[in-house]
């Protein structure tokens, strides 16, 4: 939520403008306990997008609801909504003016608290001059965002659909469970020899508390 409220960061406050001028909001989050995650794409007036996708996974059966139903379940909750040019700043405004074809600037947080426990998130206003109802990494669980206690959690930020068809967050636990690679070596492997050079990039933590920033 910090990072969300955060101008600099395209998340929440700061989100890059789509093609029609206006906001379009994504998120998940996942908890490497039992692999519970929630995401919502799309979402236009909620404040901090990563708590109602906390909510998706606490409060539902669901995983990942997007555009119109996020925001009926929005309706159903107590999360902070506002107005959606609240997510504008003179800046982005400008990028968009300039017609941009693209700006990183994906939060994502990983954690590992003091009993071994992972989890993962990952919130975006995706990128400048997006299509209507484009959905990039961020808000999909195994692309974008990723959680397990046996391995790692990671999050990812970049050209949405290379890490999509990659399946980049869980490729690096996938690397770390099935060749026993360090975090690290998955995390590169993955980074530097699955995509192009500036496709993008992770930052992920190991149930040993091994740090990646490929």
């Amino acid at each position: 939520r910090h990072l969300e409220d955060n101008p600099l960061f395209n998340s929440g406050k700061g989100a890059v403008y789509t093609a029609e001028g206006r906001h379009e909001l994504d998120a998940s989050i996942m908890d490497g306990r039992d692999r519970s995650c929630g995401a919502v794409t799309g979402v236009t007036t909620v404040k901090n997008p990563i708590s109602l996708a906390r909510l998706v996974m606490e409060q539902t059966p669901h995983v990942f609801l997007s555009g119109a139903g996020a925001e009926v379940f929005a309706d159903e909750t107590e999360v902070e909504r506002v107005s959606n040019d609240y997510f504008s700043t003179p800046y982005r405004r400008e990028q968009w003016e300039k017609s941009r074809k693209s700006v990183h600037g994906t939060v994502g947080v990983v954690a590992l608290d003091l009993e071994g426990h992972l989890a993962a998130g990952t919130s975006t206003g995706g990128t400048t001059g997006k299509r209507f109802g484009r959905i990039g990494d961020s808000p999909v669980i195994g692309a974008g965002t990723w959680a397990d206690d046996s391995t790692c959690a990671v999050s990812c930020t970049g050209h949405g659909e290379k890490f999509i068809r990659n399946t980049v967050a869980r490729e690096v636990a996938s690397l770390m469970e099935h060749r026993d690679l360090s975090l690290e070596e998955a995390a590169s492997e993955v980074i530097h020899e699955e995509l192009e050079p500036g496709d993008g990039g992770l930052i992920a933590v190991s149930r040993t508390g091994e740090i990646a920033m490929a």
